[in-house]
């Protein structure tokens, strides 16, 4: 097996393992000891539920989120110039997207190191194919502004583009602020404007529905603390 950064995509909240992960995965898993990720304990447990018998302990585990040094990123990847692979996990679904896992990737490339990422849920991607929106063109935003003003100036803008380029227009929002969202959504965009939300993806509770503007201020679901994928389309 070629010495390479392994992206190790995650369940997007308590899902069974087989249920989104191919067993290829906990292979691969199981013949790493290095893991770069956002959270070690989280990290930890998401290893023993793929396969019990790794002994996490014996495993080395390098932080990477907002907080961790720009400086440090290199040193991260030394195990695989020493020959060994590193795997990084995200905290849901895949690294590197919409995810600080990107900044490693982004050295392991300029260093000519292989890069291999795994089969696993992507929350934008499974909310895009459910949504009926436009597949061939999209885009995704991360978080639109928690000030109003900007938050208003933004959605319009995306709503303007959504319809001069025929593009779906996709963004997420902190669980707890949901409701805030879905009410500047109803109240900004026009009419006749498609919404889909789409949240808790892959678990039991998965909610998924496109409808109208003027169909969703009939009915806004409850959404507190939940994560949710927005898009907008014409």
């Amino acid at each position: 097996m070629t010495t390479s950064l392994y992206l190790i995509p995650v369940t997007l909240g308590e899902t069974e393992i087989p249920r989104v992960l191919p067993p290829y995965n906990k292979e691969i898993i199981a013949s790493l000891r290095y893991f770069i990720v956002e959270n070690v304990r989280t990290a930890r447990r998401f290893l023993k539920q793929t396969d019990p018998g790794i002994d996490v302990d014996r495993l080395t585990f390098y932080t990477l989120n907002k907080h961790t040094p720009p400086v440090e990123l290199p040193g991260f990847l030394k195990p695989i110039e020493e020959g060994n692979s590193v795997g990084i996990i995200s905290e849901a679904g895949c690294p590197a997207i919409a995810d600080p896992g990107a900044d490693i990737v982004a050295i392991a490339q300029a260093k000519n190191i292989p890069v291999v990422p795994l089969v696993g849920p992507s929350s934008i991607l499974l909310a895009l194919m459910a949504s009926g929106f436009n597949g061939q063109s999209f885009a995704f935003h991360g978080y639109l502004p928690v000030e109003s003003g900007e938050r208003v100036k933004t959605l319009k803008f995306l709503e303007q583009r959504m319809y001069s380029e025929n593009q779906t227009q996709l963004f997420i929002e902190t669980p707890y602020r949901n409701g805030k969202l879905v009410e500047c959504i109803l109240k900004t965009c026009k009419p006749v404007t498609r919404l889909c939300i789409a949240a808790d993806i892959t678990l039991s509770s998965e909610f998924i529905k496109t409808g109208t503007v003027a169909e969703w201020k009939k009915q806004v679901p409850e959404l507190s603390k939940k994560p949710c994928i927005f898009a907008i389309y014409r």
